[in-house]
């Protein structure tokens, strides 16, 4: 039977496509060798969606949605990974010796006889989207990798020159573990000597997650292997050291800094992924409610004055910054930076990197760019008086600077710059206004449920008037734990004259906060319980970045 022709015929009498729409795709296949279904849907002939539900009505091939599924290592082994690959099949149940199989074309006779003869099972088709097979399949034999490298390639990456040659078991796992971070958005890799083992962690979300063990005797090999990529010494173990390199997955460029601390068990080695097309610039990416975004536009289009971004270490201050700078840039203006380091480059601004070695601090190169006749200066980070009061007499000279500081509050930064010695009048002369933030796991959208909170929970305690919430039931896209992306809980304090007159008195910032609040700034806390009732996060998230949990 010629299955091409067969889901051809059905499209037709389905009235998804004509004859002649079939004959066109037929020749393309025979030029290109695709299957017939993504030829349809390439030349735009049809989507996807409808060439499942087809077969699903049709034929009565059961259509599945792999995320609802949790892949059993051992089922999913029963394919070997390049049959699973040439045919786009993924076993997902097992039920005696019946093997329910997605696919992305379950009317390839081929294809079902050769998965019988491999399996020994009796092969169920059911059909499932192509791209879901493709991420099913990458992410189970990219953890299958790494496993088996943990057990079996000890001792080829204990041997000498492991860590050196292309195709040597370190290369391929350091490439395995920064593949399998940049497919589930990780932010920074940890490999971590322990007693007796070494421990690979990836922060997904802003929380650490296990991904595999391996034996303490590969530590050497993959240290050595990270150290060249990253332009180290190798020979250096007993102090920290930097580096940097790139790495290209497909067609997109991540850059990596690396990072390495000798512990008692050997060296720490973190690697920090800069992903430019993950990279967030404009401010509704960043989760502002539309008040508050009203008023942090009002602050950043000011012509002069200090605005600062603050939030502990991970919240997202420079993803931020880099937003709003890549609004503000523009041909008439001069836009300069000094960074620590510079982390990802935009076009149309001039960027500095610190060089504490060669003279250049933040303070040092702060007064370089002030002769630069700069219109926006943005200040990594505010780290100390020098740095802060120069930044602060370029907000009074018609400059617009922006800048971070490291405080848990709005209310706080105010302070923490009294606290550093600069005069109130300085301050009040200076500052428009402060952005406080958190980054907030988002609520994952394909496995998200409404449900009703029970008397009594954490839910009603804090939202007492809600009866339905949002929660995430925890699927395979999201590797089961209910959230997929982070995104952003501000407050935004804007300056006023109130709130100089108590910068004069050297009022605390409890006091700060109480009027900022009174004059219109939604606290933190506030903004998180919004985007509860609106199903973007949980009330146990906002907590957990605005109170520390309880």
């Amino acid at each position: 039977m010629d299955t091409r022709r067969r889901l051809g015929d059905l499209l037709i009498a389905a009235g998804m496509i004509t004859p002649a729409q079939l004959e066109e795709a037929l020749r393309e296949q025979k030029r290109t060798g695709e299957r017939l279904g993504r030829v349809l849907v390439r030349l735009g002939f049809i989507t996807e969606e409808s060439i499942l539900e087809v077969l699903e009505f049709q034929l009565g091939i059961p259509k599945v949605v792999l995320a609802d599924y949790h892949l059993d290592p051992e089922v999913v082994r029963l394919v070997p990974e390049g049959l699973a690959r040439r045919y786009q099949a993924i076993p997902i149940r097992l039920d005696g010796n019946r093997l329910l199989v997605a696919m992305a074309d379950p009317l390839n006779l081929l294809a079902l006889d050769d998965l019988r003869l491999a399996t020994g099972k009796e092969i169920m088709p059911a059909i499932a989207a192509e791209r879901e097979i493709e991420e099913a399949l990458s992410r189970f034999w990219q953890k299958e990798t790494a496993a088996s490298m943990s057990e079996a390639a000890a001792a080829a990456l204990e041997a000498p020159g492991a860590g050196g040659t292309e195709g040597a078991p370190a290369v391929r796992l350091v490439n395995s573990f920064i593949q399998q971070a940049i497919q589930m958005r990780a932010s920074d890799i940890h490999i971590e000597p322990q007693e007796g083992e070494v421990r690979v962690r990836l922060r997904v979300d802003g929380l650490l997650r296990e991904l595999t063990r391996l034996p303490l005797g590969v530590l050497s090999s993959l240290i050595s292997r990270i150290k060249i990529m990253a332009g180290m010494d190798i020979a250096e173990k007993r102090l920290p050291q930097d580096g940097r390199f790139q790495f290209t997955l497909g067609k997109r460029n991540v850059d990596l800094r690396v990072s390495s601390l000798p512990t008692v068990y050997g060296e720490k080695i973190v690697l920090r992924l800069l992903d430019q097309e993950a990279m967030l610039l404009s401010l509704d990416d960043l989760g502002f409610l539309p008040a508050i975004k009203e008023r942090f536009e009002n602050l950043i289009h000011s012509s002069y004055g200090m605005l600062l971004i603050t939030g502990p270490t991970g919240s997202g201050k420079t993803t931020t910054l880099y937003a709003t700078l890549n609004i503000l840039s523009s041909p008439e203006k001069n836009i300069i930076t000094i960074e620590d380091p510079v982390e990802y480059l935009l076009p149309g601004i001039n960027q500095v990197r610190v060089n504490p070695k060669a003279g250049l601090t933040f303070a040092s190169g702060l007064r370089s760019i002030l002769r630069q006749d700069p219109d926006i200066i943005m200040v990594g980070e505010i780290r100390d008086r020098e740095t802060a009061d120069i930044a602060v007499r370029a907000a009074t000279t018609g400059h617009l600077v922006f800048s971070t500081l490291h405080t848990n509050d709005a209310a706080g930064a105010v302070t923490r710059l009294l606290d550093m010695g600069v005069e109130p009048y300085l301050v009040n002369s200076s500052l428009i206004g402060v952005v406080a933030q958190r980054l907030v796991r988002r609520l994952c959208p394909h496995c998200r449920e409404i449900y009703r909170p029970e008397p009594g929970s954490l839910e009603k305690t804090w939202l007492p008037a809600v009866e339905e919430l949002w929660r995430g039931r925890g699927c395979q896209r999201c590797s089961f734990t209910g959230y997929a992306g982070r995104t952003a809980i501000q407050e935004v304090l804007v300056m006023n004259e109130e709130l100089r007159s108590l910068v004069t008195a050297k009022a605390p910032a409890m006091t700060l906060k109480e009027a900022a609040v009174a004059a219109g700034m939604v606290p933190l806390i506030e903004d998180g319980l919004e985007k509860v009732r609106q199903g973007i996060t949980t009330v146990s998230e906002v907590l957990r970045v605005s109170l520390g949990g309880l």
